[in-house]
Parts: C-alpha cells; structure tokens; sequence
C-alpha cells in the first residue's frame, strides 16, 4: 500500500472516530439534559395546590398543625397535583377504600386530621408522619419498635414486609423500578422524599 493511501486512511479513521466522539458526547449531554429538565419539572408546584391553599390553612388551624401548611400542601401536590375531587386521596383513611370521597374540602379535611393524628403519633417526627400518610400509621408502630426515627431503609423494611405477607400482591404495584429492585412494592417508599422537594420549593416561592 502506497504512503499517501495509509495517510488518507489514516487520516479517515482519526475523523471518524472524532466524529463519533462528538455524537456520543452530545447524546450523554442531551440525556443529562432531559433527565434535569424532569426533575426541575417535578418539583414545580401548580397553581391548583396554591389555590387550596385557604382551605388546608383552614383545617389545619382546626386540627392544631398550622406549622405544617407546606408540608400539606406538598403532600397534596405529590398525591394528585391538586386534581380530582379527591385532591388529597384520602378516602382510604376516611371510608376504608379508594373513591368515596367525592369533595375537595372533604378531601383536604380528612387529608389534614388524618396528618395531625400521624404527627402526634409521630412525637412529632415529621418525616415519619409523612411516611405514615402513605403507608398508614402502622409504620409509626413499626418504627417504634425498631431505631424509634424514621429513616428510608424502615421504609424500605416496613414496604418489603407488607409486600411479601399481602394475601393479594396483585392489588399492589411498583410505582419505581427502584422499588420494584427491592421488591418493595407496598406504598411509596420515596414519598418522603419527593414530598420534601415540594416542601423546599413552596418554601421558596412564599
């Protein structure tokens, strides 16, 4: 093979390789980018949750938990963003199933009381309080027993647990694959901590 040919080859594959250089740089940066852009936009709060605002102030006046005002309005924009007529999904806690409560204020009562017992359970452990909205007051029981302060790997316990002696794992679904690795599907075991990102966000905006 001729020297200028071995050149030009030569020179071929250092701009190839350049060029595929730069298009995988740039994927990882689009990639990165997309994958902030979702973050930034889970924590935006929307204008539904601000409007609420009055009526969570409202209860939370009543039932003794006035402090924690951010704290509900960010569960609520975890629980549905402020929409539906069950903004705070708390039919559960008020009938013992899913869609009974068809009033947002009934919806944010309930949502606010059923707070204020967990965080008087709590010993005001906010973080578990939480915790306990999405997985139910039993946690605070089970936390007890154990280091008596919440922490994500109780979290991740108590979901596992709740998960393996279910009568019926088919209701239950992992809401992230993260989860689903830890076969920990019962409930939401990051609920605290995209309900805390909330909270830093409505903070914030104040």
């Amino acid at each position: 093979m001729k020297r200028k040919t071995k050149k030009a080859l030569k020179k071929t594959f250092v701009i190839t390789g350049a060029m595929i250089g730069v298009f995988i740089l740039v994927s990882i940066l689009s990639i990165r980018l997309a994958e902030n852009d979702f973050n930034i936009s889970r924590q935006l709060v929307n204008e539904k949750v601000w409007d609420y605002k009055p009526v969570v102030e409202k209860y939370a006046k009543q039932y003794g938990v006035t402090e924690h005002v951010d704290v509900l309005l960010a569960m609520m924009m975890q629980e549905s963003g402020g929409r539906g007529k069950d903004p705070m999904q708390s039919s559960e806690s008020y009938c013992g199933e899913r869609g009974c409560i068809n009033s947002p204020e009934l919806s944010i009562k309930q949502g606010v009381y059923y707070f204020s017992q967990a965080i008087k359970d709590a010993d005001g452990d906010v973080k578990l309080a939480i915790q306990s909205y999405n997985f139910g007051r039993g946690f605070i029981d089970y936390v007890n027993k154990n280091s008596g302060t919440y922490s994500l790997e109780l979290a991740i316990d108590f979901s596992q647990k709740m998960y393996r002696t279910a009568e019926n794992q088919a209701i239950y679904t992992c809401l992230r694959e993260e989860a689903e690795k830890y076969n920990a599907c019962y409930g939401d075991i990051y609920y605290v901590r995209d309900v805390m990102q909330y909270k830093q966000k409505l903070t914030a905006e104040k």
